[in-house]
């Protein structure tokens, strides 16, 4: 690996050291604006930065080069100090065409720094952009209130690659590096990270391993030869809690809340499914990982995927099936199939905007209603939510503890935000995690003349028989069963007790999980913030904001949706107004006026973006007014 040695630059720039910085990088998809911010983040990540991200991916699969439509974002907030959020605004706008500047201007904070590559601000890209004739934002004073860079980025690739025997197309894919090199240069950051990131992935490509470290040692260097900045940044290591950290994405989170889970169960993991956004990254690292006995089935259809996992159930196997909102709807009629045989199995739902297809690369709360009511008859299903990309480990641990010990399937409920975005992640130690018992039935006692399947015990729980078990035959299938014994039934009094004994068996998980406890905040107030899901870091931020204003303001976040910790209600009435805030049109809200008779006011976004820590202020303000 080579060794980076930069100009010596006569005219020292000064450094200032800030607390924290939000970056955007945006250009066409085919620009590596997503391998651009992901470097630069495990670089922040090294360097003892806390940090939050959010990718913006375009929906088109290759939307037109040089459309609004086709741009692709990356926001990056880092910090000496704790945060929870990408950030509101950005400080630094990375522009890479005339289309990456419209669509994310509104972003960037008055007097913020625009990186603009000049040739991305050509007459066909300004047209592709919708900008009327004639008008130029770099050249017509628009863009005043900030502090405006204009640099050829593509111009200066191809002359730092002059010698590298490569097309000019070739040569353009590395234009990502020298803005990555000069971002490096800006922030103070050493390139070994990124230089050995490049060694791994083109070592057997030497043409184009050299392109890409030349652009980023050019970038570098060119920020240290050229006079336009009166000072670069540093942002000092955040004062995180002690312990071993990496960088991790929520969907990465949860494939290892997966394996750990498999582990402390000893169950061997089977997972069934399709690929779909934005849920494909588990079915891909889980299947990087076969040591651990994984066994992964990418299956033709979702209702396939789904029917492979419960038979891998039914035969003693964790059965897993990943999925977002569209393939949930698929599945819905064998997930009725799993619940009514009791058996264990974890159902993932990435969620993304809806309805149909939707927004399939954007952000939402969208199917919690669904997970609590998208099945035909009375079909009561455990649902578990993450809130952060590291909670991601921990809400999977849950959902598969449930699932074996009280024999139901699980949906667990992730979105689009949190698996794509990342953050440091003090992970575990094994010695750190609670066992997860798991009790098959082996044989008949003395006092069984004969197996009843759906005997159950003290959580209505009733037995996991492994087929080919002697003794323990038994039937199953979607038709109702008789109590006990799990024969047909068609009579109606069994039908009702039935289908009572199921739903109590899901409430009574309520018995088996913690309390639940407030984030922050007095124990009784004005207002109660209450979320779930991906709103926890918004929220969060907004809630100390005006707790270190004076305001009687707590914050509660739920990871357990159904059933509701057994304390909930009583949270909810010790405070005068409960907002919930959602990246819907309003769902959990209904469910908790309709369960604690509680007036929640809802505050709702639906525009596939995160929530903001501005906004909630400004929406909790309005209530303490």
């Amino acid at each position: 690996m080579p060794t980076f040695v930069p100009y010596f630059n006569i005219m020292s720039v000064p450094t200032q050291v800030v607390e924290d910085v939000v970056i955007k990088f945006a250009g066409d998809s085919g620009d590596g604006m997503q391998l651009t911010g992901s470097q630069f983040t495990n670089n922040t990540a090294l360097i003892g930065n806390d940090l939050s991200t959010f990718p913006d991916f375009p929906a088109e699969i290759r939307a037109p080069q040089g459309t609004l439509p086709g741009v692709s974002g990356y926001q990056l907030h880092f910090s000496s100090q704790r945060i929870f959020t990408p950030g509101d605004t950005c400080d630094v706008l990375v522009a890479m065409n005339a289309a990456a500047l419209k669509v994310n201007l509104k972003g960037l904070k008055q007097g913020g720094i625009i990186i603009a590559n000049t040739d991305g601000f050509d007459n066909k890209n300004l047209r592709l952009a919708n900008y009327p004739e004639g008008v130029n934002p770099l050249e017509d004073g628009s863009l005043q209130g900030y502090e405006l860079h204009k640099i050829d980025v593509t111009k200066l690739t191809r002359e730092a690659l002059k010698d590298i025997q490569l097309g000019t197309k070739e040569k353009d894919r590395a234009k990502n590096m020298f803005v990555l090199g000069f971002l490096y240069w800006l922030y103070n950051r050493d390139m070994t990270s990124t230089f050995s990131f490049l060694h791994d992935k083109f070592g057997k490509q030497p043409d184009i391993l050299d392109s890409n470290i030349k652009a980023l040692q050019a970038g570098y260097n060119y920020g240290d030869t050229v006079e336009a900045f009166a000072s670069r940044y540093k942002v000092s290591k955040a004062k995180l809690p002690a312990g071993k950290y990496r960088n991790i994405t929520g969907n990465t989170a949860l494939t290892y809340g997966l394996i750990a889970a498999s582990e402390m169960a000893n169950l061997p993991i089977f997972l069934g499914t399709y690929p779909i956004t934005p849920a494909s990254d588990i079915l891909h690292e889980l299947a990087r990982h076969k040591n651990f006995g994984i066994r992964t089935y990418q299956a033709e259809d979702e209702i396939a995927g789904i029917t492979a996992a419960i038979g891998a159930a039914y035969g003693g196997s964790l059965g897993i099936t990943t999925t977002s909102g569209p393939g949930m709807a698929l599945k819905t009629e064998a997930l009725g199939l799993a619940m009514m045989l009791e058996i264990p199995l974890l159902v993932v739902n990435i969620q993304r905007g809806g309805p149909s297809t939707g927004l399939p690369t954007k952000t939402e709360q969208s199917d919690l209603l669904q997970a609590y009511y998208g099945r035909n008859g009375e079909s009561p299903l455990p649902v578990i939510s993450a809130s952060s990309p590291s909670d991601c480990f921990f809400a999977a641990y849950e959902a598969v503890r449930i699932a074996v010990q009280h024999m139901t399937p699980v949906i667990l409920l992730s979105d689009g935000y949190i698996a794509n975005g990342a953050e440091p992640w003090l992970y575990p130690q094994t010695s750190d995690l609670k066992p997860i018992e798991v009790i098959f039935k082996k044989a008949l006692s003395e006092d069984e003349p004969k197996f009843m399947p759906y005997l159950r015990d003290e959580k209505l729980v009733r037995p996991w028989a492994v087929p080919g078990t002697p003794g323990l035959e038994h039937r199953i299938g979607g038709l109702e069963k008789e109590d006990i014994t799990g024969n047909v039934s068609y009579d109606p009094d069994n039908h009702e007790r039935m289908v009572k004994i199921r739903q109590a068996k899901v409430d009574m998980i309520a018995n088996y999980i913690p309390q639940q406890t407030l984030d922050s905040g007095p124990e009784k107030g004005d207002v109660l913030v209450l979320g779930w899901g991906s709103t926890y870091g918004a929220i969060k931020s907004a809630v100390a904001t005006l707790q270190s204003q004076g305001k009687s303001v707590a914050h509660a976040h739920l990871r357990h949706m159904r059933p509701f910790p057994s304390n909930l209600g009583d949270i909810l009435h010790n405070y005068k107004k409960v907002l919930i805030p959602e990246l819907n049109n309003g769902q959990l809200i209904k469910i908790i006026r309709d369960k604690y008779l509680v007036d929640a006011i809802g505050y709702n976004k639906i525009k596939g973006v995160p929530l903001t820590r501005s906004e909630l202020v400004s929406a909790i303000s309005e209530m303490l007014a």
